[in-house]
This record gives structure tokens, C-alpha cells and sequence, in this order.
């Protein structure tokens, strides 16, 4: 994964308002902990952290934060974003300090290759259940994705996490149980089959009432058969 270097600055006051004034000069605040030491606020530019987003840095991305006026420089991940929910705009970022030679774990997302053929050819439906999954390894070695191919699942099929192919040096955290995807038949089919096997068993109910109706043959008595034979 590529490095997102951007520079940032020490944030002297704190507060809403001392937040509300830096956000109006398109400022973010921020705040910088983990790695055994102390949380340290700090501000960024609005623009500059938006346009790093866009370029690729999604929320695996590794940045180096390099502090305006000193050399210091510190490798993080955003831990959480926060937006206003009108504006849409970001208005605060945690970033936690990383090692890049210690692993991490992180949440990676799952993306589907190509059409199940359970929904091509059987008319069944694709159901995607765990969209991301756990992993552990270095910084610099976390994938943008894990790639899943399910154009050959047939209806009954399914995929657990434990056969996503990763790549090296990622090892999966999530229980290798875990169901990613399956191919099910479509309510719609289910509620046909569903009203066939009613029908049948309707079926079989009439066929056998209609042969307990049928009269019911009584043998002759011994007198009656003396009487014709005489």
C-alpha cells in the first residue's frame, strides 16, 4: 500500500470553539495517539486531506505525518472519521501511531469477481453476507481488497473466509467458518416449490380419501350360497 505523506501542525487551543474557528479557516482538527506515548492534537488542511482520500488513501491507508517547521515525522492510520451529517464535511481525525515493522489488524473489504452461475442459469439470487473481513499483517502489506470468484457457484453454494485466497504475509483473523457469500434460490422460486409440494400433498390427501370411499365388498353368507346352489 502506498504512503500518504502530509504535513501537519500542533494545535495550541482546544475546545468547540477553538474547533469551530479552525474548521472556518479550512482547517481539520485532529488529535495523534498510540505507540505508548501521549494523544497530541494537531490540525490539518482540509483540501489536502481530501484530495489524499481521493487519490487512494481509504481507511487502511498509512500516513506519514510530517510536523510543519521540524523534521519530526510519525507513521499513522485514521482510526475514525467524523462528518457532519448535513454539511458532509470532515470535521475531526484520530490517527493512532503504527510501527511498520509490527503487524496490525484491520478490516479489509471483500470484492466479488463475475456472475454465480446459480443466478445465470438456475434462477437463484446472490446473497452477500460478510462484505469485509479481519486481517493481520505489516503496514505496508494490507490490500486494497480481497478478490472472491463466484462464477461457478451453483444454488446450495457458498464461500467461508477460510478459502479467500490472501496474499503473503496476511494471515486471517475472522473465523474461517464465517460465510462470505451464497447462492439461494429466489423467493419467488422457493414460494413456487413451496405451493407444488402443497398441491402434491393435496394430491396424495384426495387419492386416498377417494379410495376409502369405494363400497365395500361383503362376501356371501353360507345360507345364501346353499339357497343359489339348490
Amino acid at each position: 500500500m502506498s504512503e500518504m505523506t502530509i504535513k501537519v501542525e500542533k494545535r495550541e487551543q482546544i475546545g468547540k470553539n477553538a474547533n469551530r474557528q479552525l474548521r472556518a479557516t479550512g482547517a481539520v482538527p485532529a488529535v495523534v495517539y498510540g505507540g505508548d506515548r501521549e494523544s497530541v492534537p494537531i490540525t490539518i488542511d482540509r483540501k489536502k486531506v481530501i484530495e489524499l482520500l481521493r487519490r487512494g488513501g481509504g481507511e487502511n491507508a498509512v500516513f506519514k505525518l510530517e510536523l510543519a517547521g521540524t523534521k519530526a515525522s510519525r507513521h499513522a492510520m485514521i482510526r475514525d472519521l467524523q462528518v457532519d451529517p448535513i454539511s458532509r464535511r470532515i470535521i475531526h481525525i484520530d490517527f493512532q501511531r503504527i510501527d511498520l515493522k509490527q503487524k496490525v489488524r484491520v478490516q479489509v473489504a471483500i470484492q466479488l469477481q463475475g456472475e454465480p452461475h446459480g443466478v445465470r442459469n438456475e434462477g437463484g439470487v446472490l446473497d452477500f453476507i460478510t462484505r469485509e473481513v479481519e486481517i493481520e499483517c505489516l503496514p505496508n502489506d494490507i490490500p486494497q481488497g480481497l478478490d472472491i470468484d463466484v462464477s461457478e457457484l451453483a444454488i446450495g453454494d457458498h464461500v467461508e473466509a477460510g478459502a479467500i485466497q490472501l496474499p503473503a504475509d496476511v494471515d486471517l483473523i475472522d473465523e474461517p467458518e464465517r460465510v462470505i457469500v451464497a447462492v439461494s434460490h429466489s423467493r419467488v422460486a422457493a414460494e413456487i416449490e413451496e405451493l407444488e409440494a402443497e398441491a402434491e400433498g393435496e394430491a396424495e390427501e384426495m387419492l386416498i380419501e377417494a379410495q376409502s370411499d369405494e363400497p365395500e365388498v361383503i362376501g356371501k353368507g353360507k345360507e345364501a350360497e346353499d339357497e343359489e346352489s339348490g
